[in-house]
């Protein structure tokens, strides 16, 4: 029940709060205004809710967007009545703190790993500047922030806040005189003192009948004996959570006579001792027994959890490593500590090797991993192998389209931070290269390929290549024209790509590496003069000439190469290269091949290069003229191919074909091909052609005199087709360009 409920719930789609919150944060300049300090506010006189409110600023601050400008629509307090806020890792200076956040009556403050510029004193400094703040304030979390001065101005600051129930200054310059001053706090309930340079635990005497909740993992300067830490735990009668973890500053069997030391803390329903050994699954129950009130034993990287008491599956929840309750337990609680992450997605990774079933709850939780240690080789390298396991074949079809955007992200965001790490990057191109992922999943294609495209230029694995230049073939034909372009720009990547198709034509190899790097080719020449040039200077044109005399019997191949050569006879300029009369007599001896495919492409190169009229063919005048016939004669005897042969972003290129009415096997070869894309995928070529103009282009066609019959028929065609899928879909809007198009099919 647990399990299926956890599982609908990643599946289900994001709430209407949260994507109205998504809108807002990420397009604040449509609803706001910036006068002349810099700092944004709203046009409109809106009053967000205050539950509202905080989440907005939470959003901004959990994407990256909370800075001195956006922070600024939060200074009036009669639009936003903040109580609950979350900063994290927001990069804003003291001034805009002080300015925007505290005039608020805030309950709550988190500003956990903010930028060094905001450092404690700078918050306190502006807590202190509202009366009333300084007793509304009960939890203030400040982790991760340097203190910016000693011991003795913390305790001032300190002291000042009387109202605080709740203190975390984990991984802070905290020492023993900040404790005494944070102990006489009147009303402090829970308190995390972890990785700090506390020497003395004595001062939580003070906190004896209060003290609820005691984190202290990691106490680097403590000089406690074990005897000396019992003696104080033990006189905090009322302690309910007890976080002892992972501190290896203290002596090794601390958590050992802490469970057999009888009735010590029996108020406690939470005890964490991950990371202690000497921790025996006797010991532990008993401890638990004796307090029947318990919820929580935390056992990862301990000896004990292994007993069917431990399990994790009932009431009583356990981090340990014994299963997967406990290791889902252990991501979900430990999510910011960098160690037990990597320890619970080591585990992780075997017991999901074999995984048969999609499971976003876990693929979830290892993202939240990744997230939050970025710069983390080994759990990013764990988290990497992991995300494989869980998302490898047919898994990837059972995990929301969302969630494998994010993870997705993050494994570019991991191949960005270690691009020498050669398994690392295996993990993340093993993951990538899957079809559900790479065709229907959101993320940054553009920076995926350039990623992946450095990856090939620097290893020779070939098993990986395979998969490289299959990643590389897929997102080409996903990017933006602008895009393609510019990846195709990098000369690096073109002579990477002729270099792999020149080792395969060499080796007489047809693989899937040769299939997907030539259709990588393909795709970044479309509409790219500047990657057709570096096509040609790097030899690339007598490269593919090999490639078509090597393998005349593969289809695929020549067609994927003839695709290619048709991207540069597209460019006017690079005519004159293509002008040699060995590759126009082997190209006119494709017009007849039985394959139509084949024929097709090799007719395109052989329009567009006696399109430009006698006065730019620089071969043989009579040469041209027989081109012209055979093109003619060849595109009539073509039979209709039984499904769609190509995929086009754009029918631009074929519109200057379609004006050539002195040569109309030129335009018979646009027509043929603009009509048989709109008859076998009307719903988007027939808008495609709407959009950039095609209707007018098509009917200056019909309408001219000297139109040839053959023509005319498949113009007619076409405009029949776009009259039927403009009374089909209510079509009327204007010609516009095409900005976003598919490109050729791999």
């Amino acid at each position: 029940m647990i399990h299926l409920f956890e599982t609908m719930d990643e599946a289900s789609p994001p709430s209407l709060t949260d994507l109205c919150m998504t809108l807002v944060s990420s397009r604040l300049e449509l609803f706001c205004e910036m006068p002349d300090d810099g700092s944004l506010s709203f046009r409109e006189p809106l009053v967000f809710p205050q539950e509202l409110a905080d989440q907005l600023l939470c959003k901004m601050a959990t994407e990256g967007l909370l800075n001195d400008s956006t922070v600024g629509i939060f200074r009036n307090c009669q639009q936003f009545r903040l109580r609950h806020a979350c900063i994290r890792t927001a990069r804003i200076s003291a001034e805009a703190f002080h300015r925007a956040l505290c005039p608020h009556r805030l309950v709550e403050l988190d500003a956990s790993r903010v930028n060094a510029d905001l450092t404690i004193a700078d918050i306190f400094r502006g807590l202190s500047s509202n009366k009333t703040l300084q007793e509304s304030l009960q939890r203030l979390v400040l982790n991760g922030l340097t203190m910016s001065s000693l011991e003795e101005p913390s305790r001032r600051c300190f002291s000042a806040m009387q109202g605080l129930r709740a203190l975390s200054v984990s991984s802070v310059d905290f020492y023993d005189s900040g404790l005494v001053d944070v102990c006489a706090l009147p009303r402090l309930e829970s308190l995390d003192i972890s990785n700090t340079s506390v020497t003395n635990l004595t001062p939580l005497l003070g906190l004896r009948s209060r003290l609820r909740y005691l984190t202290m993992h990691q106490l680097k300067r403590l000089e406690m004996t074990t005897a000396q830490l019992l003696a104080v735990l033990s006189q905090l009668e009322g302690l309910q959570h007890l976080d002892i973890s992972d501190d290896k500053q203290f002596t090794s069997d601390v958590a050992r006579q802490l469970l057999e030391t009888p009735g010590i803390l029996p108020q406690l329903v939470s005890l964490d001792v991950s990371g202690r050994k000497q921790v025996t699954d006797a010991a532990v129950r008993a401890f638990v027994e004796a307090r029947p009130g318990m919820t929580f034993v935390g056992l990862l990287a301990t000896d004990a959890g292994f007993s069917d008491f431990l399990s994790g599956e009932g009431s009583l929840k356990v981090t340990g490593e014994a299963n997967e309750t406990q290791i889902c337990e252990a991501l979900r609680r430990y999510s910011e500590r960098e160690g037990f992450v990597r320890e619970a997605l080591f585990h992780l990774f075997s017991l999901t090797h074999a995984i048969e079933k999609p499971r976003p709850d876990i693929l979830k939780l290892v993202a939240l991993g990744m997230k939050n240690h970025p710069a983390t080789l080994n759990v990013q390298l764990a988290a990497s192998a992991c995300v494989f396991n869980l998302t490898k074949q047919e898994l990837a079809f059972g995990i929301p389209v969302q969630l494998l955007g994010n993870i997705t992200q993050l494994l570019l965001e991991a191949m960005k931070t270690f691009p020498n790490h050669q398994q690392l990057q295996k993990n993340c191109l093993l993951s990538l290269c899957s079809d559900r992922i790479l065709q229907e999943v959101p993320f940054n294609r553009f920076e995926a390929a350039k990623l992946v495209m450095q990856w090939l230029c620097n290893h020779e694995d070939q098993n990986m290549q395979r998969m490289a230049v299959a990643i590389i073939s897929i997102l080409a034909a996903k990017l933006s024209t602008e895009q393609t372009a510019q990846l195709g720009a990098e000369l690096f990547i073109v002579k990477q790509l002729l270099h792999i198709v020149r080792q395969k034509t060499c080796q007489g190899i047809v693989d899937a590496t040769l299939k997907f790097t030539l259709s990588a080719l393909w795709n970044l020449t479309d509409e790219s003069p500047t990657t057709c040039r570096h096509f040609i200077e790097n030899q690339g044109l007598e490269l593919f000439i090999k490639v078509l005399e090597s393998f005349p019997s593969e289809s695929s191949i020549q067609q994927k190469v003839l695709g290619l050569l048709n991207n540069i006879a597209e460019v006017g300029e690079l005519h004159g290269e293509l002008m040699v009369q060995s590759f126009l007599d082997h190209i006119r001896s494709l017009l007849h091949s039985p394959e139509v495919e084949v024929s097709y492409f090799a007719a395109g190169i052989l329009a567009h290069l006696t399109s430009r009229g006698e006065k730019v063919w620089t071969l043989d005048l009579s040469l041209r003229i027989t081109l012209l016939e055979q093109l003619h004669s060849a595109i009539l005897k073509w039979p209709t191919p039984e499904c769609e042969m190509v995929a086009y972003r754009s029918f631009n290129p074929f519109f200057p074909l379609l004006e050539c009415f002195q040569t109309p096997g030129v335009q018979l070869w646009a027509a043929w091909a603009m009509q048989h894309v709109c008859s076998k995928n009307a719903g988007r070529y027939c808008s495609m052609l709407l959009e950039e103009g095609g209707l007018q282009q098509l009917e200056a066609v019909r309408s001219q005199p000297k139109t040839h019959s053959d023509v005319l028929r498949l113009a007619e065609s076409i405009l029949d087709s776009l009259h039927r899928h403009r009374t089909r879909t209510g079509y009327t809007g204007p010609p516009k360009t095409h900005t976003h198009r598919e490109k050729n099919i791999p």
